[in-house]
């Protein structure tokens, strides 16, 4: 044998050692899916029979929460694994700043080959570190994963971010929908129940279970290439739902994620209620990897979970809101069954583009009854100006976050320690009140106009490292 085709020899097959020793991922990303809108968070009219599989044969996070519950500052930190004012695009469709790290692109470096297909909303992909782009097929942008998955190269090991457009607003109307009756679906208590909410709903749901289709063909794929024991699927979303007091604000509704994570023979099912914020999931991905996460990462790494769902690796979770078409600055810290929120803009309501009078039926549904006097009270949340500057909500007993426990005499202990944790995240991680900060735009112009002073900029925190608290123990001191 020729010495250089001895040495390509060698080489090949120490590429594919590593390649079957090395895991592969798949990171399966929706658009706009609540936490409790699938089977595995006790939604039992929405079908999603993979998801209940990945669930049952997987690792289910009951306590996964969104940096933010906005498109691409809730995508953006997950790929650096930054807060988003640490990542220097803290409000919708700004791009990634270029000297921010992705894990995508330590990733690459290591020798994985790393893949984009569907929805981006970050910026330049190459940029990012994705190796193969593609936007997607299909008006979910899943329908040539499967293909992606058989051609990829088999000398490597891969990380596939999958995004799916679904369930983002408008609505597909294709004939491979799953449809739902509206009369049988159920109707958040926060929502108007009226007929025209109820078509949203059962629109939206359709999409929903569109996203556990494909999850489904994926298995099937990793199971026909022999891969699916070393390779991990997450299942997770960038927001919630597309409707009033979901997407954009603090409650579960709108920050609490889906999180799901399968992988047969090596995560043993179980839930676990361990507190898990999404920028665990770059250094999770690493860590997993053997690859060495960047001092830029703010999260910490889920790998101990995995084995043993008992395990606790975070004791606070941190979320903001800042400016989606509307102006924002809202603030919250989660501990044990305990949401604290604090709202710098306390004067105006809490608006987003899924509750204007003029846009969506649920929306238009919602304001016609505001107007004629027929809002219960747990439907007025939507229109209440001001607001409270203080919220603080018991999850276990209040899961929708109807009754504020703020100022409350037997819960100033909790209010204290949540407060001081804020506080300290604030001051660690360079996070700013703008003084001009970015207006709402006018109704004619959603997407226009000038963008003001960005949270952070006035501390540069876009080159702050520090993580904030993360154990009880460092706060106390």
């Amino acid at each position: 044998m020729k010495p250089t085709l001895l040495i390509f020899v060698f080489f090949s097959f120490l590429s594919n050692t590593f390649a079957g020793e090395r895991p592969n991922f798949i990171f399966f990303l929706t658009d706009d899916v609540s936490f409790d809108d699938i089977g595995p968070y006790g939604n039992t009219f929405v079908k999603t029979p993979n998801l209940d599989r990945m669930a049952a044969e997987g690792m289910v996070f009951d306590r996964a929460y969104l940096t933010t519950s906005s498109c691409s500052p809730s995508r953006c930190s997950m790929i650096t694994g930054r807060y988003p004012h640490n990542t220097g695009a803290p409000e919708l469709h700004m791009p990634l700043p270029a000297e921010q790290v992705t894990f995508i692109q330590q990733l690459k470096e290591a020798g994985y080959h790393t893949i984009l297909s569907g929805k981006n909303h970050m910026g330049d992909a190459k940029a990012l570190g994705f190796a193969e782009v593609s936007s997607g097929k299909g008006s979910s942008a899943s329908e040539d994963w499967v293909e992606i998955l058989k051609k990829r190269p088999k000398d490597r090991p891969f990380f596939a971010w999958f995004a799916s457009n679904d369930a983002h607003r408008g609505w597909d109307s294709d004939n491979d929908l799953l449809k739902y009756d509206p009369a049988t679906i159920q109707v958040p208590p926060y929502m108007v129940d009226g007929p025209e909410t109820r078509k949203d709903l059962a629109a939206y749901y359709g999409e929903v279970s569109r996203t556990d289709a494909f999850i489904g063909k994926i298995m099937t794929e990793l199971e026909s290439q022999g891969i699916a024991k070393n390779t991990y699927l997450v299942y997770c979303t960038d927001n919630g739902r597309p409707f009033p007091r979901c997407k954009t604000r603090m409650y579960d509704s709108g920050s609490k994620a889906p999180l799901l994570i399968w992988q047969p023979g090596a995560i043993k099912p179980a839930r676990t209620s361990s507190l898990t914020s999404v920028i665990d999931l770059a250094p999770t991905f690493l860590d997993l990897a053997g690859v060495k996460p960047s001092s830029t990462i703010q999260g910490v790494s889920l790998a101990t979970v995995l084995k043993n769902p008992k395990s606790i690796v975070r004791d606070f979770a941190f979320s903001e809101r800042n400016w989606h078409v509307y102006s924002a600055h809202e603030r919250a810290v989660r501990h044990g069954n305990w949401l604290y929120i604090r709202n710098a803009f306390s004067q105006q309501a809490a608006l987003c583009v899924e509750s204007d009078a003029s846009r969506y039926p649920a929306a238009i549904e919602y304001w016609e009854h505001q107007r004629a006097g027929k809002l219960s009270p747990l439907q007025k949340d939507v229109q209440l100006a001001p607001r409270p500057s203080i919220e603080l909500y018991r999850t276990d007993t209040d899961p929708h976050q109807f009754t504020n426990l703020a100022g409350q005499p037997e819960h100033q202990e909790i209010q204290s320690l949540l407060s001081k944790t804020l506080d300290q995240w604030i001051e660690q991680t360079g996070d700013t009140v703008p003084e001009n900060p970015t207006p709402t735009r006018g109704k004619g112009d959603p997407q226009g106009g000038k963008r003001g002073e960005i949270p952070g900029t006035a501390k540069q925190a876009q080159r702050i490292n520090h993580a904030g608290p993360i154990l009880l123990n460092l706060t106390e001191k």
